[in-house]
Parts: C-alpha cells; sequence; structure tokens
C-alpha cells in the first residue's frame, strides 16, 4: 500500500508540472512565433477601430466588398460551431444548396457564364470560418466591386493585386486574399 500511495503522489505531481509546463512552453513559443501579435490573434483596424480577426472568415453581402467562401459554421460564419455541412457531394440537400448559391452569384456576377462561377465561392470550407479566397476568386469579382463603389476596374485590380499573399518561401501552400484585409484596403483607398 505505501508503494501505491507514493505512486499515487508521484503521478500527480508529474500531471500536474507537466500540464503546467506544456501550456508555458506553448504560450512562449506562440510569443515569438506570432507574427507581432505577440502570439494574439491578428486584428485589423480601420480608422482606428477593430473590426475583425485576420485568421477569421466573415459576412460580406453588400456588391462593394469582396465576399468570402460561404459558411456552414453555425448560421454563418459562427466560430463557436466550426464545422463544415457533413453533406456528401450527392446529398440533394447540399446540391439544391450550390446551385442556390450559383443562381444568386449569378445575380450579381451578371457578366459571368454558368461555368466561370468559382467553386469555392458556392461551396464552404471545412471550417466554415475561411478568411481567404484565391486570387481568381477575386479577379472574378473585381467588376462588381469597381462598378459598386464608382471605381475603375484597374483601381480595384490594383488593390487586389496588392492584398496577393504569396506561397510560404514561394513553395509552400497556395496564394491567398484575406477578405477582411481586402475590404478594408478597399475602404481605406475609397473614403
Amino acid at each position: 500500500m505505501k508503494n501505491f500511495i507514493k505512486s499515487f503522489r508521484i503521478t500527480i505531481a508529474f500531471c500536474i508540472f507537466f500540464s503546467v509546463f506544456y501550456i508555458l512552453v506553448l504560450w512562449i513559443f506562440a510569443q515569438f512565433a506570432g507574427r507581432g501579435e505577440n502570439g494574439n490573434a491578428e486584428t485589423v483596424t480601420l480608422n482606428g477601430k477593430v473590426v475583425g480577426a485576420a485568421n477569421v472568415g466573415q459576412m460580406f453581402t453588400s456588391d462593394v466588398y469582396f465576399w468570402g467562401r460561404p459558411s456552414s459554421a453555425g448560421d454563418g460564419y459562427d466560430a463557436t460551431s466550426s464545422a463544415g455541412s457533413n453533406k456528401g457531394p450527392t446529398n440533394e440537400e447540399y446540391l439544391a444548396e450550390v446551385e442556390a448559391r450559383v443562381d444568386s452569384f449569378l445575380v450579381h456576377h451578371p457578366y459571368l457564364s454558368r461555368d466561370e462561377v468559382p467553386a469555392e465561392m458556392v461551396t464552404a470550407s471545412g471550417s466554415g470560418l475561411d478568411p481567404n479566397i484565391t486570387p481568381a476568386c477575386a479577379y472574378v469579382q473585381v467588376k462588381r466591386v469597381a462598378e459598386a463603389r464608382g471605381m475603375s476596374e484597374d483601381e480595384v485590380k490594383a488593390i487586389v493585386d496588392q492584398a496577393v499573399e504569396k506561397p510560404l518561401l514561394g513553395m509552400f501552400g497556395t496564394a491567398k486574399v484575406n477578405v477582411l484585409k481586402l475590404n478594408v484596403a478597399l475602404d481605406e483607398t475609397n473614403k
């Protein structure tokens, strides 16, 4: 019995020690690895006011803004319900949702044909909170945004060009555009 109590105490001590140590090591790592935000979420500001976190998608539906991917998280972009829909490509309900999204996208982008609608603009990401779109998806929306803002397409395209984030070291990942940062850059340019 003595050995059992001694083993139990050592186990509890190691659990507490390594739990605290592990969290402390992760926190210290985050302070150095977190892009200038000391391990906290990267926030985006407009006119000195925080408008959102750069790593969490937000819903934009106005024609003056670029749109991100649709969300299946809760009622849309709900971080407490982050998840995909788990509906397969043969699910009738899922196919109806995608068709409705295509139709809606075409209403706002009448210059596109059905085949030119990017798949990622009508299908939700796995987390439902994806903050990024591909540059191709951004360029497809340039004409709509330019018309809605009264800007030239070249001006809006130049803003998109500046917002494109290249792959890490030119080879890891794909090029992407953070939708929130892009929309803030548009607001700052078109005051």
